[in-house]
């Protein structure tokens, strides 16, 4: 197979999937476009704001996609591009965008409320409490990595930094035009989109050199700013302004790809073990991760979008399609890595950005693009997405502590100070964070993040399935992909238990450990509670 019939591949089955599948699921978790959802609801201008369907889109997918989708295909490709692009398509299709889609609609239904109180309300306090514990720390963990990575980036390529800052200022005044001078959407994106590319340009002719340090301190107070101000006025229109960039650069490779047609290179399968990354099960379905299927995915839909939902008819658009559209920019990496030698490949590998960016300004150069423009725009779209990604990430975090702290049978005056300031709730996080990025530690504890990033989603699925039995509705198209990803977890959670003592590392032997243990927990609380429920004679078998 060669690239191009692989990238049709692609879009054919996840276009498929859409208009199939996607209603299917659509009809099964009962979509109804008459119910009024919690932005409305409960709109208080901060974080309960409709959003106008394109704009949520936009938000959810720039949110979601971050620099994850391109990572971990290009990793992974050291066991060849067949197992990667067929977990991608299976994943992505009846597993990601399943666990995305039901997420935000199980979210909308209690409220905008995280996963995390759903489970409470499905399981228990306890498993409430543990989840968010788990949640809480998972995202400071995701924080302060991204800080690091994009610090890093910032540093090494500092038109991305100039490029970067000038987009916060051009989402301000979309913001500004879109909800304050009430600008139609069509101008406003016209008007956001040409600033946007101006602020490109700029960035490529007037770099900002500063250390990464320095860069880490000024994020932490971007983050701070950026996760406590009203969504309308910075991560609505950022996120919707940023999806332009991902949204041209995959044309863009997409259109090269057809255009040039690469050649495969890569071997389709090397081996079951690589001394790369070990075993192909289960450290390939861990690796690609946000590609196929992320439980950070039910983090945000859960968080911030089912909080900014207009209208249930628009949640098959952000939940299953925004998902179907990162599996496509999956293949696409996957493509770029696949198109290289295996020499030059393993060369590169240890920088997946680089790879990226490196096929792809090879590609662009069949539109006449310059190399070096090509590859730097890649690198651009792929910082930005990690921005979005990073802030994206502290807000969750704040609504994890909150919700952590916050007692429903107590009136909100009474609520802890911790679940009623949300500027302290932030500054505890990004402290925390912070502290990960100085102390040094934050990328070694990353490689046990794609196993907690995957039980995540198993958790989520969990919450669903649980919530939909309670309903007396079909769930098995939630618990098939629970229970794989159940098996997924584990398996791959004890061998970084026995990897890690058999280097010497009790750190991250015992945080394995203790994600372990976690799953195992709340899949008890849950069949528990299910076997209540069912003596109760309130749900059906």
């Amino acid at each position: 197979m060669n690239s191009l019939a692989l990238m049709l591949l692609g879009v054919f089955a996840f276009l498929a999937a859409y208009l199939t599948y996607g209603r299917y699921i659509s009809k099964k978790l009962g979509i109804d476009p008459e119910r009024p959802t919690p932005a409305h609801t409960m709109n208080d201008g901060v974080d309960y704001v409709p959003a106008k369907a394109p704009v949520l889109l936009g938000h959810h997918f720039a949110s979601i996609a971050g620099a994850a989708p391109i990572i971990g295909p290009i990793v992974a490709a050291v066991f060849g591009w067949i197992p990667v692009a067929i977990w991608i398509f299976i994943g992505g299709i009846f597993m990601g965008a399943v666990h995305d889609f039901s997420a935000l609609i199980t979210s909308v239904r209690h409220g905008g409320r995280s996963i995390g109180e759903v489970i409470e309300n499905e399981i228990g306090k306890r498993g409430k409490f543990l989840f968010l514990i788990f949640s809480w720390s998972t995202l400071i963990l995701v924080v302060a990595v991204f800080i690091i990575v994009v610090s890093r980036t910032f540093e090494e390529i500092p038109s991305a930094a100039s490029a970067s800052t000038l987009f916060i200022a051009v989402a301000v005044l979309f913001g500004l035009l879109l909800y304050r001078l009430k600008m139609s959407l069509g101008v406003a994106t016209i008007i956001g989109v040409v600033l946007l590319a101006a602020a490109l340009v700029s960035g490529y002719f007037f770099p900002l050199p500063l250390s990464a340090l320095t860069w880490s301190f000024i994020l932490m107070g971007y983050i701070f700013v950026a996760s406590v101000a009203p969504v309308w006025i910075l991560l609505q229109p950022r996120d919707y302004l940023n999806s332009f960039i991902l949204y041209t650069l995959m044309g863009l490779g997409v259109a090269g790809i057809v255009v040039v047609n690469p050649e495969i290179k890569m071997p389709a399968f090397t081996s079951f073990h690589t001394d790369q990354l070990g075993y192909l099960f289960p450290i390939l379905f861990v690796t690609v991760a946000c590609g196929a299927i992320s439980g950070f995915h039910s983090l945000v839909a859960s968080g911030t979008s089912a909080k900014q939902l207009n209208n249930e008819k628009d949640a098959r658009p952000v939940g299953y399609g925004a998902m179907l559209i990162e599996s496509l920019l999956a293949i696409v990496a996957l493509i770029t890595a696949a198109v290289l030698l295996k020499d030059n490949y393993m060369e590169m590998r240890s920088n997946p950005v680089a790879v990226f960016a490196h096929s792809l300004g090879n590609i662009m150069t069949s539109f006449g693009i310059p190399y070096d423009m090509g590859k730097t725009f890649s690198s651009l779209a792929v910082s930005a997405f990690a921005l979005t990604s990073l802030d994206t990430a502290t807000r969750l975090a704040r609504f994890a502590l909150q919700e952590f702290f916050h007692d429903k049978d107590k009136p909100e005056d009474k609520q802890s100070i911790f679940c009623r300031n949300r500027y302290l709730s932030t500054l505890i996080g990004v402290i925390a964070a912070g502290a990960l990025v100085i102390s040094g530690e934050g990328l070694k504890i990353w490689p046990i993040f794609g196993s907690a990033n995957q039980l995540l989603a198993a958790l989520a699925l969990l919450a669903v399935t649980i919530w939909l039995t309670r309903l007396k509705r079909a769930t098995w198209f939630v618990k098939i992909p629970m229970v794989i990803m159940f098996i997924i977890t584990l398996s791959a959670l004890g061998v970084m238990v026995y990897q890690n003592i058999a280097a010497g590392n009790p750190v991250l032997a015992g945080i394995a450990a203790v994600l372990f243990l976690l799953a195992v927990f709340l899949a008890y609380e849950a069949n528990r509670s299910l076997k209540e429920f069912r003596k109760s004679g309130k749900v059906s078998d």
